[in-house]
């Protein structure tokens, strides 16, 4: 039979919020992202949730239409890698502005200031990674 105190610790348990499932262990092909048409591009989010070590992890990428940016010059509290991999650009960190290709690749830290434009007249492709632990 259990005791009292179980009972209350198993009210108690009950009430927390749920937590987020963790990411699976699988590999995903475009058609398995979420793909969200932006005015800016097309947008494909492969992951998004918690893992095994980190509070949240986002993996995607936007086909960022010539001539566009997805939001001006932002912060926010994840750290971030960018990887360009078709297509020109230019991105900035903290005011400083860089050309980039495909190849090229940017990490900012958290709470900096980055943004991304398309200077070129085809479609940008790149890749970006942010996590919070």
């Amino acid at each position: 039979m259990p005791k009292r105190r179980d009972l209350f610790s198993l009210a108690a348990l009950a009430a927390l919020p749920a937590t987020a499932a963790k990411l699976p262990d699988v590999t995903y092909s475009p058609k398995d992202a979420k793909l969200t048409k932006e005015p800016f591009g097309d947008l494909l989010i492969y992951f998004d949730g918690p893992t095994d070590q980190l509070k949240s992890m986002t993996a995607g990428s936007l086909r960022l239409k010539a001539g566009a940016t997805p939001h001006p010059p932002h912060k926010h509290p994840e750290e971030e890698f960018l990887l360009v991999t078709e297509g020109t650009g230019e991105i900035s960190i903290e005011g400083k502005i860089t050309k980039v290709g495909p190849g090229s690749m940017m990490y900012t830290a958290a709470n900096r200031l980055h943004g991304i434009v398309n200077t070129g007249k085809t479609p940008m492709l790149f890749y970006f990674y942010k996590w919070q632990k």
